[in-house]
């Protein structure tokens, strides 16, 4: 009859180590995935509001222009001489040649 006290207070001590490793896989994966993630996108909507007539970009499908004209929810850009493209604002992310200055600045500060 002791045999079976001691195991069963074996188990309950087991379950609460159990919820303590629960806990912290979670907060390893916040810390390492889930947050990471939450400031690029923080970074990329900042850019976006901060685009302005002339600035070049790269839509997500891999065509680069210059934007003409920005309006609600989209943007006019041009690819070519008297070719334009009304592309969502969702999908424009900062040229390469951009974001490499972009990043030779921050290095020089």
């Amino acid at each position: 009859m002791t045999n079976f006290i001691l195991l069963d207070a074996a188990a309950q001590g087991g379950g609460l180590s159990g919820i303590l490793m629960i806990v912290a896989l979670f907060v390893i994966f916040y810390f390492f995935m889930i947050r990471p993630q939450q400031k690029r996108q923080k970074e990329i909507r900042k850019f976006r509001e901060s685009l302005e007539k002339g600035s070049k970009v790269v839509t997500a499908g891999g065509i680069y222009g210059t934007i003409k004209e920005v309006k609600d929810t989209c943007f006019m850009i041009e690819v070519s001489n008297g070719v334009t493209l009304r592309v969502d604002k969702g999908s424009v992310y900062p040229s390469a040649d951009d974001a490499n200055m972009a990043a030779q600045n921050s290095e020089q500060k």
